[in-house]
């Protein structure tokens, strides 16, 4: 082969790699011919130099050999594209350079567009995913929500239709023995929760249980009283009749902690004295001895409220984590009030009823007093599940607004004759459950 042909195959092959190159994003120079021979010698220096660095151990040596190569591409671009501005392929005139220099721009321009197809379409794709996650979260947080609500709703209704199913419809005339029996059953359920780890409880000292026992007694009787009055008196005028709690914790919060409650508040307690007045006056089943009971639990109710808050600082500070969670408190009232509830059957010789009712060898009355029990303690499990997916503001309300499907229950299933005024006076007492929640709420708020 002459020098010649053999000079012209050099250079057509050096001119294919060129291009080859110059696809690949790499950048041409700005001179004559000799300059692209220039930059194919550069680029296969470069590209020896390279495979070197790769087969070195030393991590430093490929960081430098990546840097010298971003910074010779980023060289190369401005360079480019300078060029490209001052019109570079109008004054091209060799077919060769022209077509090397149109090749270059096809190679430049279309990863970079496709480089920003690919990060629209993923950002879009992104936001697309982060909307249907958000989308998901709020409706998981909706669902859940509205399952607590819904299960703090059916315990505490359930849990008082069937002690008033259990006192009434049974004819059950053991509350004492009941109401122990309940907490038997709570303090079995928590401390086999607490063995498995499922919750935390507070170790259970004789330092709490002696700081914690006069809200014991109040507790103990704030439940056997609750028995007493529900066995005369039914389920609508109770739920009415408690709103009297709400007068009476409200007094004792002004006397004992001076808060002071704004006028929408006060105006809510009144309607409550009022339909409980309404209430009992067009009472058909009106029962003295149940009324009793029952004024007696709204004062120990509201005694067990104000109390609370004064020995839970005290409490915690007996307590070795320094907190008191609510599922230790209901072991520890509910544990407390096994021997203070026994001693109180032996008081009321509950015993020798117990002894000649037939109803404890009847399985479906077990059945139904071990209800009572998990229902019991689910009101405090469903209570904490709501409290925690939505919030104080909610929780009061829908504790307002849940006495009325539970007052229609009771009227329905337990046929209470009824007239008109007193459904009147009840439905006007559930009202006034609502205002004076929502009054709760703002004033709450403002403080």
């Amino acid at each position: 082969m002459t020098p010649s042909a053999l000079s012209d195959k050099l250079m057509n092959f050096h001119l294919h790699r060129y291009k080859f190159v110059a696809v690949a994003g790499v950048i041409p120079g700005d001179g004559p011919i000799d300059a692209i021979q220039d930059i194919v010698r550069d680029s296969n220096s470069r590209a020896l130099s390279r495979g070197a660095l790769l087969n070195s151990p030393d991590p430093g040596l490929e960081i430098n050999m990546t840097e010298d190569i971003n910074k010779g591409s980023q060289s190369g671009e401005r360079s480019f594209k300078s060029h490209q501005l001052n019109g570079l392929p109008d004054q091209v005139s060799s077919p060769v350079r022209r077509e090397v220099a149109s090749r270059s721009a096809l190679g430049m321009n279309t990863p970079n567009n496709y480089d920003e197809i690919d990060v629209e379409s993923g950002k879009s794709e992104e936001g697309r995913e982060k909307t249907v996650r958000s989308s998901k979260r709020v409706l998981r947080i909706h669902n859940q929500a509205l399952l607590a609500g819904l299960a703090y709703c059916f315990s505490s209704c359930s849990m008082i239709l069937v002690n008033k199913y259990v006192l009434s419809s049974y004819n059950f005339n053991a509350g004492i023995s009941l109401m122990l029996y309940q907490n038997f059953v709570s303090v079995i359920i928590v401390v086999t929760l607490s063995f498995l780890g499922i919750i935390t409880t507070e170790p259970l000292t004789w330092r709490l249980m002696k700081v914690w026992l006069p809200v014991n007694v109040i507790f103990v009787g704030m439940l056997i009283t609750s028995m007493f009055s529900l066995k005369y008196i039914n389920v609508a005028m109770v739920t009415v009749l408690k709103n009297v709690t709400n007068v009476m914790t409200a007094v004792g919060e002004m006397y004992l902690f001076n808060k002071h409650h704004d006028n929408r508040v006060w105006a809510a307690l009144f309607l409550m004295i009022i339909s409980a007045i309404s209430g009992g006056i067009t009472d058909l089943s009106f029962h003295a001895i149940g009324y009793t009971w029952q004024f007696i639990n709204c004062f120990l109710t509201a005694s067990y409220s104000l109390t609370l808050r004064r020995v839970m600082d005290t409490a915690k500070q007996v307590t070795k984590s320094g907190d008191l969670n609510e599922f230790s408190m209901v072991l520890l009232n509910n544990t407390l009030s096994l021997p203070l509830g026994t001693l109180l059957v032996l008081v009321f010789n509950e015993v020798d009823y117990l002894s000649r009712t037939p109803l404890l060898r009847l399985p479906t009355f077990w059945l139904v007093i071990t209800l009572s029990g998990f229902l019991g303690l689910a009101i405090s499990f469903t209570s904490m599940w709501f409290l925690h997916q939505t919030g104080a503001t909610t929780y009061s309300l829908v504790g307002s607004l849940n006495k009325i499907p539970l007052s229609v229950a009771g009227i329905l299933l337990f046929h209470v004759p009824t007239s008109l005024e007193n459904s009147a006076s009840i439905f006007f007492g559930l009202l006034a459950g609502v205002f004076f929640a929502r009054a709760k709420m703002r004033d709450r708020t403002r403080s």
